[in-house]
């Protein structure tokens, strides 16, 4: 039998039962993949982050529900708070190096955890046929496309009220649909949909922001952004552009710690 200890914390929140859940589970060696997405569908959270250490850095892989995936913010903030806050880690930085994203730094500042990451400059693109009809609001004023298919609208009222159908939205051919507007009290605010991977709606999306910071920056000339994630959830993050990265800052809480018997 296989005991695999396991965290979860709410990531980019100050407050339990905000933010975005994420499970963790610290581990000496690899399980399969196998394995380890059998994990990530029991525990049914948005991501399940697993890491080896490296030396003095860990290896780092995220799994929804569904599938691995590439890249993902909320995870990584997530198990850099569980390594400084329960494993008695005592550097203020952290280095997560992955499979496709190369090498994620997360920084401890106080309480606030500052996620380097690339930035994925969206590019204009043709809305797919479905998407509009599937998302149910009103026409946005433009679309682009990096991994996800981004879609920006006039204001934060239209994207609160979104209401998706998420069985049409699984049929469109990408992993995630990102709307975005202006903020009332923020400079921009978005939502998250990745129904064909498991995740109806992601409460706070880091990998979304890797698109969302370069486009914000540009739009209104400026590099350091503050913005909400309108989920039900509601994420808060501290953003700057910085070339080709991307900062993400915010808090974390751990939920819970317990094991997992195999």
């Amino acid at each position: 039998m296989k005991i695999i200890p396991i965290y979860q914390a709410d990531a980019f929140t100050d407050r339990l039962f905000g933010g975005n859940p994420a499970a963790v589970c610290p581990l000496n060696e690899w399980l399969t993949a196998p394995e380890m997405q059998k994990i990530a569908a029991e525990n049914n959270l948005a991501e399940t982050a697993f890491f080896i250490p490296q030396g003095r850095d860990f290896e780092l892989r995220w799994f929804t529900p569904e599938l691995e995936i590439d890249l993902c913010g909320h995870a990584t903030l997530a198990s850099a708070h569980i390594i400084f806050t329960q494993l008695g880690y005592q550097e203020d930085v952290i280095r997560f190096n992955t499979l496709k994203a190369g090498t994620l730094t997360v920084t401890r500042t106080g309480e606030l955890y500052t996620l380097d990451f690339p930035s994925r400059v969206p590019e204009p693109c043709e809305i797919p046929a479905g998407l509009l009809a599937a998302l149910g609001g009103p026409q946005p004023v433009e679309a682009l496309r990096s991994r996800d298919y981004m879609l920006v609208y006039e204001t934060e009222n239209q994207i609160r009220a979104l209401n998706p159908d998420f069985n049409a939205l699984s049929k469109i051919e990408a992993l995630g649909i990102i709307v975005t507007a202006p903020g009332e009290n923020s400079d921009f605010v978005s939502r998250f949909f990745a129904p064909t991977a498991g995740i109806n709606e992601d409460p706070v999306t880091g990998s979304a922001h890797c698109n969302l910071i370069p486009y914000w920056a540009a739009r209104l000339g400026k590099n350091e952004l503050y913005a909400f994630q309108v989920s039900a959830r509601l994420g808060e993050l501290w953003c700057e552009l910085r070339g080709d990265r991307v900062l993400m800052s915010g808090k974390g809480v751990t939920y819970l710690k317990g094991e997992i018997y195999i």
